[in-house]
């Protein structure tokens, strides 16, 4: 059974470093396979790397970091809950770091270093992981999570509004807005070499419970039979997706829906096993977000699109759609 899919992660990968490379010939100065080719291999000329290497790889890759972080949480969500609806911001750790990030430029910390945003949005994202992941040690439900995730989400998104109807000046609120919106334009790789450690650690936790989220499809009580230690699935499901989910956070801003869209569409390919579909759905998720990004850029508008706004186009519908195949479920 596991045969006929084991194309598709070599598939998603190749896939994925194409489509990295294309972002690096695309731009409001396009560069041919050549020119871009000799920028990788340090001999091209000087403007040429500093676009390449400087501008659109660091762009490109935090594209797909961001997408293979949220693609990943989601799919391990999705597993741990049993919900195709289920994804990284459903447990209110996007909105806790997004706010954190809000905190810091409403008071105008972001000024001090270019570090000081990304920091403060890990570490809302880890105080939600915490308060989460303490929650787990607490409760047998599954279902109290989400209402406090949802509770989370909610006061995060109060505060979030309320920061922004107090703005001291229009900078700050731009600046607040930019934020929420979500893009990875003018990254850079320090900004990257930031935030990667955190999903590296989350994505190391989430692939480790694996074998757990398998076990789960057959139900709580015979994954428990199993042997499978609920509490500690739990704990360690939720604190992979907070550090992944806050690292993303911490780079592009608020990006939603990717991280349902990319777990249903290859659930199918892997016979529904959530433990394979977890590389799978995070190289998809990164391929979707980098694809998203080329459109942002190509796109003939005045001002640039923000990366997050083109996601939720994406993916809402796709959000409806899959809804809407689970309604006979609530009837």
């Amino acid at each position: 059974m596991k045969n006929h899919s084991r194309w598709l992660t070599p598939t998603l990968t190749a896939a994925c470093v194409l489509t990295v490379f294309t972002a690096c010939l695309i731009g409001s100065t396009p560069l041919s396979i050549g020119r871009v080719m000799s920028a990788f291999l340090g001999g091209a000329d000087p403007g040429d790397q500093l676009v390449v290497w400087s501008i659109r790889l660091p762009r490109a890759i935090a594209a797909f970091l961001v997408g293979a972080a949220l693609g990943l949480s989601g799919a391990a969500l999705q597993g741990l809950l049993r919900n195709p609806l289920a994804e990284p911001g459903v447990l209110g750790v996007s909105a806790s770091s997004a706010l954190a990030a809000t905190f810091a430029l409403y008071y105008g910390l972001a000024a001090i270093s270019p570090w000081v945003l990304p920091v403060f949005a890990i570490f809302g994202a880890l105080a939600a992981t915490a308060l989460l992941a303490l929650a787990a040690i607490r409760t047998r439900s599954v279902v109290t999570l989400i209402l406090i995730g949802v509770g989370l989400s909610s006061f995060s998104g109060a505060v979030m509004s309320l920061l922004m109807n107090l703005a001291p000046n229009p900078f700050s609120l731009s600046d607040m807005i930019n934020w929420m919106l979500g893009s990875v334009a003018n990254r850079s790789f320090n900004e990257i070499v930031l935030a990667l450690p955190f999903m590296i650690a989350g994505a190391a936790i989430l692939l480790g419970t694996g074998r757990g989220l398998s076990a789960l499809t057959l139900g709580e009580e015979a994954a428990a039979g199993v042997g499978l230690n609920l509490r500690n699935q739990r704990i360690y499901t939720v604190l992979g997706a907070g550090l992944a989910t806050g690292a993303s956070v911490a780079l592009a801003g608020a990006i939603g829906f990717v991280g349902i869209v990319a777990p249903h569409v290859i659930r199918p390919f892997v016979d529904h096993d959530p433990e394979r579909a977890l590389v799978p759905s995070a190289l998809l998720a990164g391929l979707i977000l980098v694809l998203a990004d080329i459109g942002v850029r190509i796109l003939p508008t005045v001002s640039e699109l923000k990366l997050g706004v083109v996601a939720a186009l994406i993916g809402a519908p796709a959000f409806v759609w899959i809804a809407m195949q689970r309604r006979t479920s609530y009837d």
